[in-house]
Parts: C-alpha cells; sequence; structure tokens
C-alpha cells in the first residue's frame, strides 16, 4: 500500500494530508529506497546529473530577533557577533567568481545595521561586479517596499524558510513578537514580486508531529516555491532547546523524496545540516532527489561564529576546500557540479 502511494504522489504530485502522515509513519528502509529511486528518476528527468552549486556568505551574525531555536538570537550573549563590510562581501564574491560560483546567496541575522538603503547599495554593486551571476538573500523578514527594492536593485532570489506551517507549532518555535501570519505574508509577497523564492522547514524541531510535516508538505504545494530549504533541527547550547533532541537523518531524506514528488522541478538542496549529523549526509540528500549544494564562501575567520547550530561542518576550511570537496563528493556518487547560475527551469529539459 505504501509504495502505491509514493507510485501516485509521482504521477499526480500531491497527497492527501492523511495519506502524507500515513507514509512519514510507515518509514523503513526498503520504503525510503522505493522513494528515493522515484525521486532520483524525477529528478534527473527535470536536471540530469547536474549539480546546483551556490556560493554562502554568511554576512552578519546579528539578529533582532529570538528564536528559541537559533544560536544567533539576541538573547544569546555569548554569540561572538560580527558584520563583514561591504568590501569583504565583494571580496568573498571575487574569490567565488574565481572558484567557478555563478550564485552567491548573502545570508544574515535580521541585522537592523543592513538598511534597505544598505542593502541595496550592497545588491547594485553586486549586480555590476557580476552581472553573469545570480544574487540570493536570505535575510528575514521584511516589508514588500523593502522586498520591492531589493529586486528593482538587482536581486534575483530570496530564501525565507516558513520553519512549520502549522500556527501553533510555529508559536512553540518563536517569540510573541513573531507570527506565522507575517512569515507566509512575506513568501506571498516575494512570489508576486517576481523572486525565484524559497521556503523551508526544520525537521524534527522540538513539538513537531508527523501531521505538522503532512500540513508543511500541503503548503509548500499551496505555495509552489522555486525551491524548498529543509534541514534537521540540530540543538545549539546556548539555546532554550538546548537539551532537545536533533532530527534525523531517516525522517529527513524520507521528506526530501516527497518534496522532489511533490514539485518535480524544485530546486532542493541538500543542506549543510544534513552533512552534520551524518558523514555522507549531503551525498545521500543527493540520492534521495537533491539537486543542489551550498559550500561556503565566508571568510574563515568568521565561519565559527555563524553557529545556528552545535557541531557545524565546514567551520575551519577555505572556499576553494569547499568546493573541490563538494566537487569530489558529488563525482563519487555518479553525479557533477555544474558552473552555472542554476535558475528555475521553465521548461523540461531533460
Amino acid at each position: 500500500m505504501m509504495k502505491a502511494l509514493i507510485d501516485r504522489l509521482r504521477k499526480e504530485t500531491v497527497l492527501s494530508k492523511e495519506e502524507y502522515v500515513l507514509l512519514l509513519s510507515h518509514i523503513t528502509p526498503e520504503l525510503s529506497e522505493y522513494l528515493f529511486q522515484q525521486a532520483r528518476t524525477v529528478r534527473e528527468q527535470w536536471y540530469g546529473k547536474d549539480v546546483y552549486i551556490r556560493g554562502l556568505i554568511e554576512f552578519t551574525n546579528c539578529c533582532k530577533n529570538d528564536c528559541y531555536y537559533c544560536g544567533i538570537r539576541c538573547s544569546n550573549h555569548q554569540a561572538q557577533r560580527y558584520r563583514l563590510s561591504e568590501e569583504e562581501i565583494l571580496s568573498c564574491c571575487e574569490s567565488g567568481y574565481a572558484l567557478g560560483f555563478r550564485t552567491f546567496v548573502l545570508q544574515g541575522g535580521e541585522d537592523p545595521f543592513f538598511t534597505c538603503q544598505r542593502m541595496t547599495s550592497l545588491i547594485r554593486r553586486i549586480r555590476q561586479q557580476f552581472p553573469d551571476c545570480a544574487l540570493t538573500l536570505s535575510v528575514g523578514e521584511k516589508s514588500r517596499e523593502e522586498y520591492q527594492a531589493y529586486f528593482d536593485a538587482g536581486a534575483d532570489r530570496y530564501l525565507l524558510r516558513h520553519e512549520t506551517a502549522n500556527d501553533s507549532h510555529y508559536r512553540k518555535l518563536h517569540p510573541e513578537t513573531m507570527s506565522p501570519e507575517n512569515r507566509k505574508r512575506c513568501l506571498r509577497d516575494l512570489k508576486e514580486i517576481g523572486f525565484q523564492t524559497g521556503c523551508g522547514f526544520m525537521v524534527g524541531s522540538p513539538g513537531q508531529t508527523v501531521e505538522n510535516l503532512a500540513e508543511d508538505l500541503l503548503f509548500v504545494k499551496k505555495l509552489q516555491p522555486h525551491m524548498v530549504g529543509i534541514g534537521p533541527f540540530i540543538a545549539q547550547h546556548d539555546t532554550p532547546f538546548r537539551d532537545q533532541p536533533n532530527g534525523t537523518l531517516e525522517i529527513t531524506l524520507f521528506l526530501l523524496g516527497l518534496l522532489r514528488l511533490t514539485l518535480p522541478s524544485v530546486l532542493l538542496p541538500s543542506t549543510t545540516a544534513l552533512g552534520t549529523i551524518h558523514s555522507r549526509g549531503r551525498e545521500l540528500g543527493i540520492l534521495a532527489g537533491a539537486n543542489v549544494v551550498m559550500p561556503n564562501l565566508s571568510p574563515s575567520s568568521v565561519r565559527k561564529k555563524y553557529l545556528l547550530y552545535d557541531n557545524k561542518i565546514c567551520t575551519g576550511d577555505e572556499a576553494a576546500e569547499c568546493r573541490s570537496c563538494l566537487e569530489r563528493r558529488m563525482e563519487a556518487i555518479g553525479y557533477h557540479v555544474v558552473v552555472s547560475r542554476g535558475d528555475y527551469p521553465t521548461i523540461k529539459t531533460k
């Protein structure tokens, strides 16, 4: 019966909440491998064996928010705060460009220092200096007007994880100053403005149920994002969730497979968090249906300070090390890193 549900999902690209719950409640190694085979087939119909790389630049770990799971939450006074200057960010882009990166991802906390004026100035400089590259932002919740200004300045994509589609679960993970309604409003605005938009959620976060995960899948299906980023919850020692169990590799990989069948052409990263909970986590993510990896271009001097969760990998590596390591890892499983912007496809390419 479970394999029949997977077959139907591949054909129809959506199941009911109850059917997603049923699948998520009956994960076995055999069922997982069957799902991954289907997901790889669909993924290769759209992308072949290509794996897109995104150069991640973690440019500030200052944040005004106090999310209970996050190591850079504003009330974590143990965090060593930093901000990269505009020149330092451009230097990261230059290094990445020389290594073949054609997408840069500017990721940071919701740092009030980076006003709309400062961000748009930075976006314009990157766009002017690297006109053949895509620029992705991941800097949290903003007004529609600010998102529009980013888009008009030249940003192409925006990542904003919704974290959980269930309102009561959202409130267990965030302070009262944040709301699920505003998070979802942001995602709608981003899509309407014209960004290639990404959402995503944690797997195994405190209080999460399989029903919540099914709701996430249905939310993602309705939103129709261009990208979905998921990864296991990993506890951080300076947060209220320090003693909570981590999310599992097994369920995270299974959800990657379900996402590939639910959104066949989606850009789906195999995340650093996967590589943190398992030495081959990123490879296993690709084999479960993912098609994007995001090596770090941040200066090695600040990487240990951008610790959203504990034991994060690659915090001591230089950009070239991250790039070549991932390239070898992908080749070892029969895939290859490609040098391109890696845009969301508008027509089937394979």
